[in-house]
């Protein structure tokens, strides 16, 4: 847990540098309506958003009451705790399971189906790729270039080709030689967002049919490099799709990782990978309590 937490307090160090100096100023001025507003200021500015930075603020100043410096600090980490949600593992049980990895191009999408093939190989999965990003050549060879980097097996099909044809391959390959989870890495050109959205439809028809009963994860990677608008992204895929997680890449690569909060308040997903870093041991399950500490808790 030590080592989990430093390495996530590492990867948040420039949200921190943009959070924790104004925070320890302001947490030894008087508690009052100038004290409130800086503090609004100092959560938009890590990228909470308006309504949730308001939330954050409203909720504090309910029980700022009597309290002293840590005594506000502890209370600033439960109100995000709580706005975090609890934490919430990938649903892979009973195996064939299934990982849908969802996201627009550039978010680091790739990158990080192939940390999340090493985090589960590392917890004695067996795991086979669905390279199902058929728009791009340079997706599928760096899919394969992951795969045998990572251990794993991979199924593919040539550039242009049916992404649902390469999920069918990939779903009775999975079936036959007892793979434990099948991740697919899809496509996101998300300014061609109507086909696209048709297409994950389509992928998703194919899975409920040829993998009935199997658990089907949606896992949306957000880059949090891009603050606000990653939030707009979830919006888009949760309408169209139906995701059942987040993972949000670059986090160390960003003074406004404050839009993980964001979106799991607005949204009501949780979150359940941050990547932190870029080795492949650089992607980290989710844990609220360690978030919010690395966030705001004292140096």
């Amino acid at each position: 847990m030590v080592r989990f937490f430093d390495r996530l307090k590492a990867g948040l160090a420039k949200t921190r540098q943009a959070i924790t100096g104004r925070l320890e100023e302001l947490l030894g001025q008087p508690v009052d309506d100038a004290f409130f507003e800086e503090l609004e200021i100092l959560l938009v500015q890590a990228d909470l958003g308006a309504g949730t930075a308001r939330t954050v603020v409203e909720r504090l100043r309910s029980q700022a009451r009597g309290k002293e410096k840590e005594g506000l600090r502890v209370a600033l980490e439960a109100i995000l705790v709580d706005l975090l949600g609890q934490p919430a593992p990938l649903v892979i049980e009973p195996p064939p399971a299934v990982i849908l990895a969802l996201g627009v191009n550039g978010v680091g999408k790739t990158t990080t189906v192939a940390k999340l093939a090493h985090h589960l190989r590392g917890q004695g999965k067996k795991v086979l790729l669905a390279a199902a990003d058929t728009f791009r050549a340079a997706a599928i060879d760096q899919l394969e270039i992951w795969a045998k980097r990572v251990g794993c097996e991979i199924i593919r099909h040539k550039e242009g080709g049916d992404p649902a044809a390469v999920v069918f391959d990939a779903a009775q390959a999975a079936k036959a030689r007892h793979m434990d989870v099948l991740l697919v890495d899809t496509a996101g050109r998300l300014h061609t967002k109507t086909n696209l959205m048709e297409e994950l439809k389509k992928i998703d028809r194919v899975l409920a049919r040829e993998m009935s009963g199997a658990p089907v994860e949606r896992l949306l990677i957000l880059d949090a490099t891009t603050g606000q608008n990653a939030l707009r992204q979830a919006k888009v895929f949760t309408d169209a799709v139906g995701v059942t997680g987040l993972a949000l890449a670059k986090l160390d690569g960003t003074a406004k990782g404050g839009v993980v909060v964001a979106i799991a308040n607005e949204l009501k997903l949780p979150v359940k990978f941050v990547g932190t870093g870029e080795t492949l041991d650089d992607l980290q399950e989710f844990d609220p309590r360690a978030f919010a500490r690395a966030l705001v808790g004292p140096e």
